[in-house]
């Protein structure tokens, strides 16, 4: 029960993206303040990103290095002790031009002679011409000078967090920080180690950076949100830190992660740094919770809930029944008390698509909540977040938007959806054109037929910039099974509408699925390749199917002609799950030529080329017609 007078501090744990706040915190604070708790939030990831990347960071940093044996010191690590003067010399105003504070440095970084160059700055020579001409010319078109100066400021970034990967912490990474401690990990040994050894420099910095927020905000109850494995282990420093300092601020862990792979926790020693997880949505448990700890309700009518009983030190699990807190009424995120201009707008030129998620800071918004589809059999169609299915009006969405506008400034949005529903996109487009709100979306979509060529015109002129949406493994035999509810050619004219209409169109593209063959995998490559080659997608990404316990494939491989294999005892975290397919196949050496593919095909390179000539083994030839999705077309055309 809380001694004083209740008040939310929300943090998001390092490390997300550098370029936007990720959303939870928004939302929860958005809720909380929504019912009259005094609610406030914190970005730990970007304050730690923030003080590495500083003069006094840096400094820092090298007095790590000069602890180190000669022998120990890599490549990076020599060269940025080299050249040490020049970095600290251009931190601050490097970072200063990545959050948009000094556009005019950009001509002095593209000058090749401002910013030190480490290792990451050898992947642009690989792309120099047989001329010798520019080494940027690879990039999606003619890069302006604002944007090869964020190019290159990035790898200057990306250089430095090699360094504090290679002299401070071999786990740190700006995205992936630790993640393999957390990731479908089924002991918590290897995390509780970890927990334990003396604090590194980047520990301190997150400790002393969470002790400050303490002391501005004074709150009782601290909310951490881990939406990937790779923010749980500073989720985990930054709990310590909390108890450390006041045992008697109450903490709770929540997010992505949680909802995905602690569902099965039975580790108490996890509640040695936080007092309760939360599954799923958390409006509803963060109000049973409040309540609970202001002395109104029991313990025992906790809302899905873990804590540890205090009598025989074991894990419980309580869920009181209660509806959850509608769509509609979770009320507006804020993004008041996150450092909007501080934000650094980074470019690592992945692909087009890539770019929107580390370029720029978007607002987030979700459409609605769950998956009007919910059928798809590499998804965690099981859980909440997907099955549960609660959307709100177009005029409720965007009363949201303008309230965000208001407060922000920005006019930018990434709707976050698992797939927004057409129905709700088509009255959103026209909702916001009766009001003449001028907004910039993206966001991810199912290619259904219901986006028809006018709806797909009717989106851009509301705004959409950008979709995405899963091809998946582009067989029609592979999609039925998946039970994705399109085919192929029905991605052709969909991705094509979308083009026309100048939205740029990103595809998820999915390789080792269960029974995928080789031939599969050939034959799926060609249907990419045709589609780039019509123009109806600009942009894409294969990544290798993994089997999740939560997923159709998962409950019931045998539907899917796999086997499981056994997952050890688990404790801790349990979600990707390994599986024997009968096919064979060595899907990894097959996915180093699919991915050389996509990225020539992304630069107009290879359009015309059999499909075979990517792969280093030999390969069937294609059994997919030349002109399949051309004709594909035709038929839309004139029908």
């Amino acid at each position: 029960m809380l001694s004083r007078p209740t008040r939310v501090l929300s943090v998001i744990a390092p490390m997300t993206q550098l370029n936007t706040p990720y959303p939870s915190t928004a939302y929860l604070t958005g809720f909380l303040r929504s019912r009259g708790v005094d609610a406030v939030q914190e970005d730990l990831a970007l304050a730690l990103a923030l003080e590495l990347l500083s003069p006094g960071g840096l400094v820092a940093i090298r007095g790590r290095i000069a602890e180190l044996p000669a022998l120990g010191r890599t490549r990076q690590v020599e060269a940025f002790d080299e050249h040490f003067n020049r970095y600290a010399q251009t931190i601050g105003p490097t970072v200063a031009f990545l959050q948009g504070r000094d556009a005019t440095l950009a001509h002095r970084i593209c000058s090749r002679a401002f910013l030190p160059e480490g290792p990451r700055f050898e992947s642009l020579e690989v792309y120099v011409d047989d001329d010798g001409g520019d080494p940027m010319a690879w990039a999606f078109g003619a890069l302006g000078v604002q944007d090869r100066a964020r190019h290159l400021a990035t790898l200057y970034l990306n250089d430095i967090a090699d360094v504090v990967r290679d002299a401070v912490d071999p786990r740190f990474e700006f995205v992936r920080y630790a993640e393999s401690l957390a990731q479908s990990q089924p002991s918590f040994d290897p995390l509780a180690e970890a927990l334990a050894a003396p604090l590194n420099l980047v520990d301190r910095m997150l400790r002393e950076l969470t002790l400050a927020a303490l002391t501005r905000h004074r709150p009782t109850l601290v909310l951490v949100s881990v939406p990937f494995p790779g923010a749980v282990y500073a989720a985990f420093r930054i709990a310590q830190a909390i108890k450390s300092h006041d045992p008697e601020i109450v903490t709770a862990l929540g997010g992505g992660f949680v909802n995905t792979e602690l569902r099965e926790l039975t580790e108490p020693r996890v509640f040695d740094h936080f007092d309760y997880l939360t599954l799923d949505a958390g409006e509803r448990p963060l109000l049973a919770l409040l309540e609970h700890l202001a002395g109104k309700r029991s313990q025992s009518r906790l809302v899905r809930t873990f804590t540890r009983a205090a009598e025989s030190n074991a894990v419980r699990y309580i869920n009181f029944v209660e509806p959850d807190v509608p769509f509609a009424e979770v009320g507006t995120p804020t993004w008041d008390g996150l450092p909007l201009e501080r934000y650094l707008s980074l470019l690592d030129m992945l692909n087009p698509m890539h770019r929107l998620w580390s370029d720029g800071r978007w607002n987030k918004l979700t459409v609605a909540h769950g998956c009007y589809w919910k059928k798809c059999s590499f998804c965690d169609v099981s859980l909440d977040y997907i099955s549960r299915f609660d959307a709100v009006t177009a005029e409720t969405l965007v009363d949201r938007i303008e309230t965000v506008v208001a407060e922000t400034g920005q006019t930018g949005f990434h709707f976050v959806d698992e797939a927004a529903p057409p129905k709700s996109l088509k009255a959103l487009a026209a909702e916001l054109q009766r009001r003449r709100l001028a907004i910039s979306w993206w966001g991810n979509i199912r290619f259904e037929k219901s986006f028809t060529p006018e709806l797909c015109r009717a989106l851009a002129d509301s705004g959409c910039i950008a979709i995405s949406g899963g091809l998946e493994v582009a067989s029609d035999r592979l999609l039925t099974l998946m039970k994705k509810g399109v085919s192929v050619d029905q991605v052709a004219r969909v991705t094509r509408g979308f083009s026309d209409a100048g939205i740029l169109v990103h595809a998820y593209l999915m390789y080792g699925f269960p029974t995928q063959t080789v031939q599969d995998t050939v034959d799926a490559l060609e249907y990419v390749r045709q589609l780039f080659a019509a123009g109806c997608i600009q942009s894409g990404f294969f990544h290798r199917f993994a089997c999740t316990v939560h997923s159709p494939v998962g409950l019931d491989p045998a539907a899917y002609g796999v086997t499981l294999q056994p997952l050890p005892p688990t404790s801790f975290a349990r979600n990707d799950i390994g599986f024997i397919d009968p096919t064979g196949v060595d899907h990894d050496a097959l996915g180093v030529a699919l991915k050389k593919a996509l990225y020539n095909y992304m630069h107009g390179i290879g359009l015309e080329e059999d499909v075979r000539s990517w792969f280093d083994q030999p390969v069937p030839k294609t059994r997919i017609a030349r002109h399949r999705i051309e004709r594909a077309l035709a038929t839309q055309a004139l029908s």
